[in-house]
């Protein structure tokens, strides 16, 4: 659908006078079906030049716009893909607004890995666009030379952006940002060695879900055994990377398997436990991936006495960093917040992991004590 309105209308200004400077400016609107791209168009013509196109059709545009505004569900790969192919064109814009109606924040996190400059979640308010849009003072990619990320919970929506970012480039096979991701869990390590561990959590599990809570969850957790460890910063730093990368095979996962709430069958479960392996395949030729990276990424779900997968490793070829790691996983997946079950109390999940005799190392499982019931 091309809805191009290249001619002005001048609206009542406050004092009775014509406003022409907002009514000037152009602005392009993508969105997934033609209801959603009507009624943002319908909202935005009195005060702008307007021109809309399905994310589905050939991509038209030629005039730089001023703004874009996206309205699209970005669980569905297919519409990150279409974004993704008008990537170097909605960068020009000064503002890209994105219109998210599923609000968790990891849709709102997926906006930001897309580029937007401001994310509206939750149902289409007329006056908070038109406000966006027209407030100088509203988040513009030409005041900066990069695109500014979300403001509130900083080191989460950050580590959230990274995740998304992920994910993303492993669906749609393009490059990953490594050095993103690595700088994330620097956030990550530094709020957690500020605040605490129990403040990390209730954030998480208060604002995201899924797969990307997990592996925000993990990857906290996972920072703050080590720094119960006493670990060296440089191992700190290899722990909270391999905690951030652990999971990104589940990016070729299908989400109905991901996210069912009952038992899984043979199959599922086999589909799921592809994913260490998975992950490992799409890292192992990366620049600036360490082989210690790599060997956590691969090797998280083994055990100490042989039954894990994907390799059957045991005993003496399960390195440290991988224990540290399959602990700090074992746990974060016990005491997340799931629609579907209750959160598990963390003495309860701290029990489970002392019942594990002979897959875990007794010694670590001790050492994590303080981490899992009091820091």
């Amino acid at each position: 659908m091309q809805n191009a309105r290249t001619m002005p209308r001048p609206v009542q200004g406050r004092g009775g006078g014509r406003e022409t400077e907002a009514a000037r400016a152009f602005v392009h609107v993508l969105a997934d079906s033609s209801d959603k791209l009507s009624s943002v168009c319908s909202i935005l013509e009195r005060n702008f030049a307007v021109a809309g196109e399905r994310l589905d059709a050939q991509a038209k545009l030629s005039q730089v716009p001023f703004a874009v505004v996206i309205r699209a569900d970005l669980r569905d790969v297919n519409n990150i893909a279409a974004i993704k192919k008008r990537a170097a064109k909605l960068a020009k814009a000064q503002k890209r607004i994105f219109l998210v109606e599923y609000s968790s924040h990891v849709s709102v996190s997926q906006a930001y890995a897309l580029g937007a400059t401001l994310v509206l979640p939750g149902t289409v308010d007329r006056i908070k666009l038109l406000a966006a849009l027209t407030d100088p003072a509203a988040p513009a990619a030409a005041s900066s030379s990069t695109t500014p990320q979300p403001q509130p919970e900083n080191a989460v929506e950050t580590a959230a952006t990274a995740i998304a970012s992920m994910f993303t480039a492993v669906t749609l096979g393009e490059p990953l940002d490594v050095d993103g991701t690595k700088e994330a869990g620097r956030k990550i390590a530094d709020r957690i060695s500020e605040h605490g561990l129990s403040e990390w959590l209730t954030t998480v599990r208060r604002h995201h879900e899924g797969t990307y809570q997990h592996c925000l969850l993990v990857t906290g957790v996972a920072i703050d055994f080590g720094l119960s460890l006493g670990v060296r910063r440089t191992d700190l730093e290899r722990l909270y990377s391999a905690a951030m990368f652990h999971d990104i095979g589940k990016a070729q996962i299908p989400l109905a398997i991901l996210d069912k709430p009952g038992r899984l069958d043979a199959d599922e479960r086999a589909m799921i436990e592809t994913h260490p392996a998975a992950g490992y395949a799409f890292l192992k030729d990366r620049e600036k991936i360490s082989p210690e990276i790599l060997d956590a990424v691969r090797h998280h779900h083994e055990y100490l006495d042989g039954s894990g997968y994907p390799d059957g490793l045991c005993g003496e070829s399960i390195n440290d960093i991988v224990r540290i790691l399959t602990i700090s996983d074992i746990f974060a997946a016990l005491i997340e917040h799931r629609h579907y079950k209750p959160t598990m109390p963390r003495r309860e999940a701290y029990n489970i992991l002392c019942g594990m005799t002979g897959k875990l190392e007794k010694a670590l499982v001790i050492a994590f004590k303080q981490v899992a019931l009091t820091r």
